[in-house]
């Protein structure tokens, strides 16, 4: 059974800092592309931050560009979002997503909240 379990959201201050985990489950993680995507109320999600298979990072939206860092432990099944300097805007659910291009599979997580706000 496939599972991305996401943690690490909360509720932080304007300039603050949170770290998102995502551990996967029931699939070969290291083959996959990992991304975060973005929930924010009324608005449609939207792409934060992609990674290769191998840990690099391949896209950044530019709204986070040079605030968010992904990153992923392939050891651990785990792919990391970093997020520092965090803005009222970043408030919204975030949300894991795995990616196997060639055999067009895809999985999300359930989404964790992020609260910025003062």
């Amino acid at each position: 059974q496939v599972q991305l379990v996401e943690s690490g959201g909360g509720l932080v201050q304007p300039g603050g800092s949170l770290r998102l985990s995502c551990t996967a489950s029931g699939f070969t993680f290291s083959r996959y592309a990992m991304n975060w995507y973005r929930q924010a109320p009324g608005k449609e999600r939207e792409l934060v931050a992609t990674g290769t298979r191998a840990g690099g990072s391949t896209y950044y939206a530019d709204s986070v560009k040079g605030r968010f860092t992904i990153s992923r432990d392939n050891a651990k099944n785990t792919v990391y979002l970093q997020m520092n300097s965090l803005k009222l805007e970043d408030t919204a659910v975030y949300y894991c997503n795995a990616q196997h291009s060639v055999l067009k599979l895809d999985y999300w997580g359930q989404g964790t909240q992020v609260t910025v706000s003062s």
